[in-house]
């Protein structure tokens, strides 16, 4: 049985509730990428256009393909909202893609592997990715020792790509 709160006791009530929530874990700030499972995470000192045209230049030069591109920054300017550079760019080429399919259809909603390109400030940018390997690893019961061997040469490559970015 519940009793009624005196009308006086309400304002009090809603402050206890109100500080209350302030004492609750806080999710972490939008501009930072910090450490995840699976996650490869580099700080670069490279404004972020440079490094994303060095990724891409990277990208070419490791006989990948920029398969797609996306990212909210110019749309959002376009609304009148001022966000920081954020692009992500899918990577990958058919020879992967025609092999993994042979191993696993559902492993190709992976396709294409993404890289994420973060502004910071105006000489401070971040790159990551998720490591082939760990994204593949959900597929390797129907694609076995043949999709981990060509997730770890994606790991190699990716690893390749990151380097040659960064420098």
């Amino acid at each position: 049985m519940s009793l009624p709160l005196p009308q006086a006791a309400l304002p009090a009530l809603l402050m206890v509730v109100i500080l209350s929530l302030g004492s609750l874990p806080q999710p972490a700030g939008a501009s930072e990428l910090g450490k995840r499972k699976g996650w490869v995470i580099f700080e670069s000192e490279k404004p972020y256009e440079t490094l994303l045209r060095d990724l891409r230049a990277a990208v070419k030069a490791e006989g990948l393909v920029v398969v797609t591109q996306a990212g909210p920054t110019q749309a959002a300017a376009a609304r009148g909202i001022s966000i920081p550079g954020n692009r992500v760019v899918g990577v990958f080429n058919n020879d992967y893609a025609v092999r993994i399919l042979a191993l696993s259809t559902a492993a190709m909603i992976e396709a294409p592997l993404r890289f994420y390109v973060t502004e910071v400030d105006a000489d401070h940018s971040h790159l990551a990715y998720k490591r082939p390997s760990f994204v593949f690893a959900p597929y390797l019961n129907e694609g076995g020792g043949r999709l981990l061997r060509i997730s770890t040469d994606l790991d190699r490559r990716f690893a390749a790509i990151a380097e040659a970015a960064l420098h």
